[in-house]
């Protein structure tokens, strides 16, 4: 490790704890620093970390999932007055969720604080499960909305999940375990995608096997939903019995009544002593964390992060909300065309390449350049899919009018080689532009889940740090689909040129982007370095030191 780099640690360390150091202590910290970077990586505990992500995965397929069918499924409860207004309807389904989950979030990650992890992830799988079930019997769309309102009133489990995270893992490993979270995401998102455009409506997409079962004709999107939840139960199942408590007590010492004290020091020391009689040297009394006020834990850092994943989140949660409704919409509107299958296909095949990045490419950058700048580059390189996937419109529609709305694939061999060209440029294009923006989903989200954490000031306030975060991204997803939905519905009925017609919902989100970039570059390098986990550190050593 050069100079330099020990320097740069040590900096990060003094700015944290808020004092200089002296020349003693630098010696201290750049050995301790050294010796951080050049320790090995401890072991993932994989007993704790498979249990943990199982419970997990439910949130996002059961998020995705809806997906491929939520433009057919609100044109089908006929609530929209014409096919341009069925997105502003879709959104508030996407809405209603994340309107009641911010309502809610801090309060889980607080209450986590206080009575542990494991029952507050419990209560999230419960409400889940019965969210989705009441989803799938939907026959209006108020009962839809009603069912994603009562599953968002509990949806805590996220913010849980990150401070669990951070409790079972130290500094060489918590980059690693972190980027768990995203690609739990990803291959939620991955599955739960594949599992709404396939499975969505059975009866009518396949007759010969679904089409005289009654259940499925009156219900059509009951099946994705069915085994959406059943990922959800056996979640609950995991956490239920496998789960072990990861929030630690701190213990107190009581000091012996042996010891040279005065006699009413003595007394009051007796009242507030357990009525077990232990041995003097290992009676301890367990006592709830001390938390900081939210005043002295927002500061102008944890102000700064939150801005900028505000408006990174915004700007993702609206290229999320509209790109199924950007592909099902026609070519004529400015979208692709797509049918639920081809929307699940896409959003299936561009998650599959995100694996190999998650696990092992990510953490090496992390460990080399930090968390704050592969955030940046994640925020820079998004910019890319929402500037050109709209002019895939322009394709789509030249190619249904080349074949009139037929498959080119079946059309006869003398005519379809360039309707075949230009159908497998369309995919090559869609499938590259959104692999890339998964790839930089991944690069930011895995950051900013990693500046969180390292933001708070010890292990009691993880909680609220990550509850804090979690109600940032949620209100962006009260706002994101709301702002998507009427965007695009206005866009599409006036015929207004470049930038404000059917490109103007992916300017917005661009221009969201490099909002949360420019924040993002005011923040301090000092967000690299888990601080929960140092200052935890120095107050059992002053403990120890006081004791001794």
């Amino acid at each position: 490790m050069t100079s330099t780099d020990a320097n740069c640690v040590r900096r990060g360390t003094d700015a944290i704890a808020g004092t200089p150091a002296t020349d003693e202590a630098t010696i201290r910290e750049d050995s301790a620093a050294t010796a951080a970077v050049d320790k090995e990586e401890t072991p993932l505990p994989w007993d704790k970390l498979l249990v943990l992500l199982s419970v997990r995965l439910a949130e996002p397929i059961n998020h995705s999932l809806i997906l491929p069918f939520v433009y057919k499924m609100v044109e089908g409860f006929g609530v929209a007055k014409s096919p341009k207004d069925v997105a502003f309807y879709a959104s508030l389904l996407f809405t209603s969720f994340s309107f009641c989950q911010a309502l809610t979030i801090m309060h889980w990650g607080r209450l986590s604080d206080r009575i542990g992890r494991r029952p507050v992830l419990l209560i999230g799988l419960t409400g889940n499960l019965l969210a989705y079930v009441t989803f799938g019997f939907a026959k209006s769309f108020w009962v839809a909305l009603a069912a994603r309102s009562f599953n968002g009133l509990l949806a805590g489990n996220v913010a849980v999940v990150k401070s669990v995270i951070s409790e079972i893992s130290d500094d060489s490993n918590r980059a690693r375990m972190m980027a768990f979270l995203p690609l739990m995401w990803n291959i939620g998102a991955v599955a739960g995608a594949s599992i709404g455009g396939i499975f969505a409506d059975p009866a009518h997409q396949y007759p010969s096997v679904f089409g005289n079962i009654q259940l499925f004709r009156t219900f059509p999107y009951l099946l994705p939903c069915a085994i959406g939840c059943s990922v959800t139960l056996f979640g609950l199942v995991m956490g239920a019995f496998k789960f072990e408590e990861t929030l630690v007590k701190k213990k107190t010492p009581i000091p012996s009544p042996t010891a040279n004290r005065s006699s009413s020091t003595l007394a009051s020391n007796t009242e507030a002593a357990p009525l077990l009689i232990v041995d003097d040297q290992e009676a301890q009394v367990v006592q709830p964390p001390k938390q900081r006020s939210i005043r002295d834990l927002l500061t102008p850092t944890v102000v700064r992060v939150m801005t900028t994943n505000f408006f990174m989140c915004l700007s993702v949660s609206m290229a999320e909300q509209i790109y199924p409704i950007f592909a099902a919409t026609s070519t004529n509107d400015g979208g692709l065309g797509f049918e639920s299958r081809n929307i699940g296909f896409s959003l299936a095949i561009s998650g599959l390449a995100i694996f190999y990045l998650q696990i092992f490419v990510y953490p090496r950058l992390e460990r080399k350049y930090g968390a704050l700048f592969c955030y940046q580059r994640g925020q820079t390189l998004i910019v890319i899919p929402f500037t050109c996937l709209s002019l895939l419109s322009k394709l789509a529609a030249h190619l249904e009018a080349l074949t009139h709305g037929a498959n080119p694939l079946q059309l006869p061999e003398s005519w379809n080689i360039t309707a075949t060209l230009e159908y497998a440029a369309l995919w090559i294009l869609l499938i590259a532009l959104l692999l890339t923006q998964i790839v930089s989903k991944v690069m930011a989200f895995t950051s900013i889940n990693l500046i969180t954490a390292n933001l708070a000031p010890s292990r009691a306030e993880l909680g609220f740090m990550n509850g804090t975060q979690q109600m940032a991204m949620t209100v962006t997803r009260i706002i994101g689909p709301l702002l998507t939905g009427l965007i695009w519905a206005w866009s599409i009925k006036h015929s207004w040129s470049f930038p404000f017609d059917s490109h103007f919902v992916w300017t917005v989100a661009t221009a969201f982007t490099l909002t949360s970039y420019f924040v993002s570059r005011k923040i301090p390098q000092s967000v690299n370095t888990f601080a929960a986990g140092k200052n935890d550190d120095t107050s059992e050593e002053e403990s120890l030191d006081s004791n001794n």
